[in-house]
C-alpha cells in the first residue's frame, strides 16, 4: 500500500447517503490533495434513495447511477457496515482524521402531538419495511380495510400509493418475497389522506401526485368538503408554479363520478387531526376537526368534528433526526448546531474538525438540489479551516484504520463488497424477469457481498 502524503487531508463522512457522497464528491474535485472515508452503518450505501423512496418510482433512484461514479473514485472509500456511536467514537475518528463530516440524515417519524398518537405508526418505519430495510421486521400488519394518513407530502402519497395498489402490481418494482406476501395479505380498501389546510398549500409534487391516478385498481377521490383556496391560497400559488399545477389536478378530480374500481385513495382538505382513539389492538378511529383559513397561510378550528372509522393511522407529517454520539443536539429543531456547517458546542463556538452537511444540518427540508448547495457550503468551510489549522490526525494512513476495525472484529462491507451486492440482486431480478430484487436481511446482504 502506497503511504499517504504526511499532508494529504484525511476525511471521515459519517453517513452514506446522498449527503455524505455529495459532500465526498466536491472534496475531491477542489484544489487539494484528499483522502475521504465514508462510513455507512449498512452493508450498502445511498440511504433513503435506496431505503426511502417507493419501489415504484425507479425514476427516482437514476441518481444512484451518479452516487456510484463517486464511490468509485480513487480518493474515496466505503466503509459499510460501520455504526456510528457502536463501532466507532467520534474521539477516535480524530485519530484518524484531520476532520469529520456528520451526514447522518433522518429516519425517524415527527409526531403529530395529539392523544392517542401510541396507535399510529409512522410513515418511515412502513417505508422501512417495504423497502426491504434490513434493521426492521420482514412482517407488517396490513389487516386494516380503512386506514388513513395525516400528511399532504410526498412521502404521504408514496403510503397511500402502496397501501392502495395490490401486490402484483408492486411485483415489477425490486421488492423481495416477504415484501410481495405482506402486501398479498393486504386487506385494504380505502386510503384517508388528511391535510389541515386547504388544496392551495399540499406539499406533493405534481408528479407524484398524477401518479397517484395511473393505476387501473385504484380509484382517486378529492372530497369537495374544505375545497377552498382563499386570496392568500391564490398569492401563494401564483408565487410556486409546482403548488398552481398540483391545485389544478385537484381540481379536475373534485366530483368525478366513481368508475368502481376496487381500490379508493381519498383526499380529505381542511381537516386536522385532533385526537385517535384505539385499543391493545392498534387504531379504531381517527377525530378531525374542519379547519378554515384565517387569511395568512394558517388555519383555525371552526369546532366541527368528525369521527372517521379506520383500523389504522400513519403519520406522514416530517421526518426528524435524532441525537449523535458526542455531539451536541437541538432537540427542538431537530439539528445538530451548527454555522454554515462548522459543528458548535453548547456555548456556540466551533468545536475544531467538526461538520455536519444535509438533514442533519438543515432539518428535513428540501430536495436533492437543496442538498448539493449545502454540502458545498459545509465543504467549503472545511477546507477553509483545514488549511489553517494544518494536519491534526496522528493515525494518516488507511490502514491504520483498517487495523482499527479488524481489532474490533467489524464486518466491513467496501466499495467492492457493494459491487458484488449489486451484482447479485441484479442477478436476482433477471431470474425473475425484474430489474432488481432486493436482499433484506443484513447477513444476507454481507454474504452476498464476500468474495466466493
Amino acid at each position: 500500500m502506497t503511504p499517504t502524503s504526511p499532508t494529504k487531508l484525511r476525511v471521515a463522512i459519517v453517513g452514506g447517503g446522498p449527503a455524505g457522497i455529495y459532500a465526498a464528491d466536491i472534496l475531491t474535485k477542489a484544489d487539494v490533495d484528499v483522502s475521504v472515508d465514508i462510513l455507512e452503518r449498512l452493508p450498502a450505501p445511498f440511504g433513503l434513495v435506496r431505503y426511502g423512496v417507493a419501489p415504484d418510482h425507479p425514476r427516482i433512484k437514476e441518481i444512484v447511477k451518479a452516487l456510484q461514479r463517486v464511490l468509485a473514485k480513487p480518493d474515496v472509500r466505503l466503509l459499510g457496515n460501520v455504526e456510528y456511536g457502536v463501532d466507532v467514537k467520534l474521539e477516535d475518528l480524530r485519530a484518524y482524521y484531520d476532520a469529520v463530516v456528520i451526514a447522518t440524515g433522518a429516519r425517524a417519524d415527527r409526531d403529530l402531538g395529539i392523544p392517542g398518537e401510541e396507535h399510529s405508526h409512522g410513515a418511515a418505519d412502513f417505508v422501512s419495511w417495504y423497502d426491504a430495510h434490513p434493521d426492521v421486521p420482514q412482517s407488517w400488519p396490513l389487516d386494516a380495510p380503512s386506514v388513513a394518513v395525516v400528511g399532504v407530502g410526498n412521502v404521504a402519497l408514496d403510503v397511500a400509493r402502496v397501501l392502495a395498489k395490490t401486490a402484483d402490481e408492486m411485483l415489477t418494482t425490486d421488492i423481495p418475497a416477504h415484501v410481495y406476501e405482506g402486501l398479498r395479505a393486504k386487506t385494504t380498501t380505502d386510503v384517508h389522506v388528511f391535510a389541515r389546510r386547504g388544496p392551495a398549500y399540499a406539499k406533493f409534487s405534481p408528479m407524484e401526485l398524477r401518479e397517484l391516478n395511473h393505476s387501473p385498481k385504484v380509484e382517486v377521490i378529492v372530497h369537495p368538503e374544505g375545497f377552498d383556496v382563499d386570496d392568500h391560497g391564490m398569492e401563494h400559488i401564483g408565487r410556486h408554479k409546482a403548488q398552481k399545477m398540483v391545485l389544478d389536478t385537484l381540481a379536475n378530480w373534485v366530483g368525478r363520478d366513481p368508475v368502481g374500481k376496487p381500490h379508493r385513495i381519498h383526499l380529505h382538505f381542511a381537516e386536522a387531526p385532533t385526537e385517535i382513539l384505539g385499543g391493545a389492538g392498534g387504531a379504531t378511529t381517527l377525530r378531525t376537526e374542519r379547519t378554515r383559513p384565517v387569511g395568512d397561510g394558517t388555519v383555525e378550528g371552526t369546532g366541527q368534528v368528525t369521527n372517521w372509522d379506520v383500523q389504522a393511522v400513519y403519520r406522514a407529517v416530517g421526518y426528524r433526526s435524532t441525537a449523535l454520539p458526542g455531539l451536541p443536539f437541538d432537540d427542538r429543531a431537530a439539528v445538530v448546531p451548527n454555522d454554515g456547517g462548522r459543528v458548535l458546542d453548547l456555548d456556540g463556538d466551533p468545536v475544531a474538525g467538526t461538520y455536519v452537511t444535509g438533514w442533519i444540518k438543515r432539518g428535513p427540508v428540501g430536495l436533492i438540489g437543496h442538498t448539493k448547495s449545502d454540502a458545498a457550503e459545509t465543504i467549503g468551510n472545511l477546507l477553509a479551516d483545514a488549511a489553517a489549522a494544518g494536519p491534526t490526525a496522528v493515525l494518516r494512513e488507511p490502514g491504520d484504520v483498517d487495523a482499527y476495525f479488524a481489532e474490533r472484529h467489524v464486518d466491513v462491507a467496501t466499495f467492492d463488497h457493494w459491487e458484488r451486492l449489486d451484482q447479485h440482486e441484479v442477478a436476482l431480478g433477471v431470474a425473475e424477469g425484474r430489474e432488481r430484487v432486493k436482499v433484506g436481511d443484513r447477513a444476507g446482504m454481507l454474504r452476498a457481498g464476500r468474495v466466493s
